[in-house]
């Protein structure tokens, strides 16, 4: 079996974590760099329901996508739901790595397996990172359908291929207007608009558009907004993400067991439609 500092050494080769912002907190969190790992636990956020998973199927390592402790912190006390997590994975002698933004604007990244969940096909990044001189990395990806099909349609395609909340799908323009070009964002993207409007894209699909950023997107052109949930534009990542770990596994003799977690740790629970009764 590999040791932690091996396999880790193999995810900062796939997302280099000298290439996340210098905002985020990418990298191992806790783990003996000496432990024997055999079994890897894929998601998106590092919470509770994660840590108990990852307890069940006897994993030595969860690699998430959110930090733990993105701003800092003075204690990691139990009585902290923080904390609490800290203490199960040390208890248990599991250890949490995390890939964000340098998994974002990875080649692939996050955003390349949102477009391969909707099968797109992709053209290129939609903010190159102008240190990538084959100009394939960076924030987001612009990408064809192989036919065109109405806003309406798309927004059901992307409700029908990614994970399920409640949230769904919100669709800002016209439903009948005809999409062939699509960027797309995994995660947050209402801080994209700049470049999706200079892609000249038909529809913009991301998470976490904010009511003024998206009346004004929607005011400035024709162009139709496919607002999903946060977690599940990031969690066909996950899945990306095995799949390379499984590749390295084979290449290097480690028969590691990979797994994704399928638990919605997406905040939001429940969904009503507003509006008066008849």
């Amino acid at each position: 079996m590999p040791r932690l500092s091996e396999v880790i050494a193999a995810l900062d080769a796939l997302w280099p974590p000298e290439r996340a912002e210098g905002w985020d907190a990418v990298g191992t969190v806790c783990g003996d760099p000496d432990a024997e790992i055999d079994r890897v636990l894929f998601a998106v956020d590092p919470v509770r329901e994660i840590a108990d998973e990852a307890l069940e199927l006897g994993a030595q390592l969860i690699v998430t996508h959110h930090p733990l402790y993105l701003r800092g912190t003075t204690t990691v006390a139990a009585d902290t739901f923080k904390g609490r997590v800290v203490h199960t994975l040390i208890k248990h002698d599991i250890a949490l790595h995390v890939a964000h933004t340098n998994a974002d604007t990875a080649d692939p990244g996050v955003s390349d397996a949102l477009a391969g969940a909707l099968d797109l096909r992709i053209t290129g990044p939609l903010v190159p990172d102008p240190t990538d001189p084959e100009g394939r990395r960076g924030l987001g990806r612009i990408c064809e359908l192989d036919h065109p099909e109405t806003l309406a349609d798309f927004a059901a395609r992307a409700a029908a291929r990614l994970p399920a909340t409640a949230q769904g799908i919100r669709l800002a323009g016209d439903p009948e207007a005809l999409v062939r070009t699509v960027a797309v964002s995994g995660g947050s993207g209402d801080s994209l608009f700049d470049a999706v409007r200079a892609a000249g894209v038909d529809a913009f699909l991301t998470a976490d558009l904010r009511h003024h950023p998206a009346s004004e997107a929607v005011q400035h052109l024709p162009l139709g907004l496919v607002d999903a949930a946060h977690w599940a534009t990031e969690w066909p990542w996950c899945e990306q993400a095995a799949a390379q770990l499984d590749a390295l596994s084979d290449r290097h003799g480690w028969d590691l067991r990979v797994h994704v977690s399928k638990q919605v740790t997406d905040p939001w629970t429940t969904h009503h439609s507003s509006g008066a009764p008849n």
